[in-house]
């Protein structure tokens, strides 16, 4: 139903489109300042006009040329030419102007200088129509293909982070160890967030922090007393959205590779603040031991999908800088938010 009733909402826009041209092509048409009066020749010889314009505009155009058959089109575009030349001329003047203009041929150069003028007119407004139409199918194209990809790179996100949380879950049950519990709560409440609280395109930036506080709560549990974590988000002025999920995965590989090559002296920063003007500046840092092959890091699914949304949905809004020094790993992103008044 959408589809036809923009399909008759595009056909009447062109309908009257086309009716306002006429009358204003017309009206120049047939503007005489020596003779006021429109003269039924002048309405005849229009109409003349504007049927051949038709044929080249709703035929030959989507036939030939929008196929690009260009010769075909030409010629068939000549012959109609001719054909209203023609008409004009051994009909319309013999029949309003038998003992002047009738009588004779001006020659093809006049005639042409005669009915290109108003052919090309209308054909060109027809062609510069369509295109507009083509230009907004595309963007509703790429518009369509943007949001597939990011549903695609957002549903990416919680099987990824579900798969390593129930690892370790389950190492946590094997060992039968107290915190159980208060894991399997905590991976509740960050998965009731991910399935309902963040199936929009963009959410409060409080909800995110808190997302990202209870987040980090969780796998804070797989270090124990191995090393230390620190959050610190300071003060967030209200009225700005995130786009969700952007920030989990930088915490998520901090922990996973850590932990995967440490044994002691963990350390992991995490650092949010947002200024006046809505910039975020994100920081997430974590330590590691050079033996591991921290090349992964580079090459996993979850950085790489938030890599390209930050390129989807921030393309000239963010920087993203990561660095690797012989035990730190370091992520520094600066995002523009937007305001909930935009």
């Amino acid at each position: 139903m959408n589809k036809k009733a923009s399909f008759f909402n595009s056909t009447s826009k062109e309908v009257l489109f086309q009716i306002v041209l006429h009358v204003v092509l017309f009206i120049f048409f047939s503007f005489d300042r020596n003779q006021p009066q429109i003269h039924e020749y002048k309405i005849v010889s229009f109409f003349n006009y504007a049927l051949g314009a038709m044929v080249i505009n709703y035929i030959f155009l989507p036939r030939f040329f929008y196929q690009k058959k260009y010769l075909m089109f030409f010629l068939y575009v000549g012959i109609i030419v001719a054909a209203i030349i023609a008409v004009e001329e051994l009909v319309l003047e013999r029949i309003y102007f038998p003992d002047t203009r009738g009588k004779h041929f001006p020659g093809v150069f006049y005639s042409l200088l005669d009915v290109m003028p108003v052919i090309t007119i209308l054909a060109g407004f027809k062609f510069a129509w369509d295109a507009s139409l083509k230009q907004k199918e595309v963007e509703e194209l790429r518009t369509s293909v943007k949001e597939s990809e990011l549903q695609f790179l957002k549903s990416q996100i919680n099987p990824h982070f579900l798969f390593n949380n129930l690892n370790n879950l389950y190492s946590y049950a094997i060992e039968q160890s107290p915190k159980t519990p208060s894991i399997i709560l905590e991976l509740s409440s960050v998965l009731r967030y991910m399935l309902y609280d963040c199936k929009e395109d963009f959410v409060a930036l409080g909800k995110e922090i808190e997302h990202l506080k209870n987040f980090t709560q969780l796998n804070e549990l797989q270090i124990e007393d191995r090393g230390k974590v620190t959050f610190e988000a300071g003060n967030m002025p209200s009225g700005y959205l995130i786009a969700p999920l952007i920030l989990n995965v930088f915490i998520e590989n901090a922990f996973k590779h850590s932990t995967a090559s440490q044994s002691e002296d963990i350390q992991i920063d995490i650092r949010i603040q947002l200024d006046a003007q809505g910039q975020l500046y994100f920081i997430c840092e974590n330590s590691f031991r050079p033996v591991t092959n921290t090349d992964k890091l580079n090459n996993g699914i979850g950085l790489k999908n938030v890599q390209k949304r930050l390129q989807l949905i921030y393309p000239d809004a963010h920087t993203l800088e990561i660095s690797e020094t012989d035990q730190k790993y370091s992520v520094h992103l600066r995002m523009k938010l937007k305001s909930i008044s935009e």
